[in-house]
């Protein structure tokens, strides 16, 4: 979902180069271990427009790797990760999984950001029985065998911040994406809510991944005067977006923005400035203050560098190896259909996002939380949900009568 600016894209594939030997080039895999250890699959974009966000996902499921192999491994075995570049382009991220699975012959898979991605994927792991961990909040309104979603269903980001926002006072909604399914689907679901509440809709405007023209959005913006804006874009289209409100007099501080894609990530590579004061619905932020997540920081600044940030995908990265660990030691088998069978009777476990679990949906359990943006790139948490929300897949507001069947 997030891309990046171009100076933070060259400088996240410098990092990538100079201390990740694992990053793949020109589509080649790479993998590390020797004979009877245990292969899995890393798959995100490792090149292209999405290669800003998704190494660093890359890198926290990496990290997850190398203190499972430090502790003993897995039943008596390394982890050995094979690493595809998904080039970000959906397309490539189906002829990767499918290489990964019938060639590499890996235990499971871990990987995808977007969408689009996701559901280039899902007819491989269907048909060969694998199992894939996407990281990635998405749009709901889908729920297979073959796909662990540990990042949040729209009852866990979209509506605890909708339903924020009511408590706000705000009664006039302008929803603003990138035109592809998960803006798409959550603005519908966003609509609905706003419809059956009686509140207002003042405009709904979509611009292609990586679209940077705003002026005409800005004006019906103006002209529509709401309270508040939903933001699903992504990538460059924030740093474009936001210039060009600040240069309309439309700071944070004057419309409040909230955004389903920026993280700390995002806000230091676009400039923190450009979006403090803004608002952002996600599972995590860095400054969640538990022993997990301080552990996790300092493992990952200590691997990555003292200046890396942390991000609520990379951490879904990371507990996904976790969880799929605990899974496999509880099945006694790296077989896909018995780990996943095991990971959704699992009790709940400590890790930097809190306590959390999956279940029978194949999708966890997990606290939802508002932010806002500081100075320094960081969120404040003002808002978390009073408990863990348990995920939906489909609203039943906007979905009704359909249900998860696994």
């Amino acid at each position: 979902m997030s891309l990046m600016n171009k100076r933070a894209f060259l400088a996240a594939a410098l990092a990538c180069t100079a201390r990740i030997s694992a990053c793949s080039k020109g589509g080649e895999g790479t993998a590390a271990g020797g004979e009877g250890d245990i292969k899995v699959g890393i798959l995100h974009s490792l090149s292209g427009t999405m290669a800003i966000s998704e190494v660093t996902v890359k890198n926290s499921t990496q990290l997850a790797i190398d203190e499972i192999n430090a502790a003993g491994g897995v039943l008596g075995k390394k982890i050995a990760p094979v690493i595809e570049d998904g080039a970000s382009d959906p397309a490539i991220f189906a002829q990767k999984a499918s290489k990964l699975i019938e060639s590499d012959k890996v235990a499971t898979v871990f990987g995808g950001w977007t969408s689009s991605s996701r559901k280039a994927m899902l007819p491989v792991f269907e048909k060969t029985g694998n199992l894939l961990w996407y990281p990635v909040q998405f749009e709901g309104n889908e729920c297979s065998p073959n796909i662990m979603y540990s990042g949040a269903q729209p009852n866990q980001q979209i509506l605890p911040a909708y339903d924020w926002g009511k408590q706000q006072g705000f009664k006039k909604f302008f929803l603003v994406g990138s035109d592809y399914v998960f803006p798409r689907t959550a603005n519908l679901i966003l609509k609905t809510h706003i419809a059956k509440d009686g509140l207002t809709l003042s405009g709904e405007e979509y611009q292609p991944m990586g679209g940077t023209e705003f002026s005409g959005v800005i004006g019906k913006i103006k002209a529509a005067k709401p309270d508040v804006i939903y933001s699903t874009l992504n990538g460059d289209s924030n740093v474009a977006f936001f210039k060009q409100m600040a240069a309309a007099g439309l700071t944070s501080k004057v419309l409040p923005v909230m955004s389903f894609s920026i993280g700390e990530q995002e806000a230091m590579s676009m400039g923190p400035t450009l979006v403090q004061d803004g608002y952002a619905g996600w599972n995590y932020f860095q400054s969640l203050d538990n022993p997990e997540n301080k552990k996790f920081i300092e493992a990952y600044k200590a691997k990555f560098g003292a200046d890396a940030v942390i991000t609520d995908p990379m951490v879904h990265g990371y507990v996904d190896v976790d969880i799929w660990k605990a899974a496999v030691e509880k099945a006694g088998s790296t077989d896909p259909a018995k780990v996943r069978a095991a990971a959704v009777t699992l009790d709940a476990i400590p890790t930097p996002l809190g306590a959390v679990k999956f279940i029978a949906n194949n999708s966890l359990v997990q606290t939802g939380y508002i932010g806002q943006s500081m100075p320094d790139g960081q969120f404040k948490i003002i808002w978390n949900s009073p408990t863990a929300i348990d995920p939906d897949p489909y609203d039943p507001v906007t979905f009704p009568g359909k249900t998860c069947k696994i």
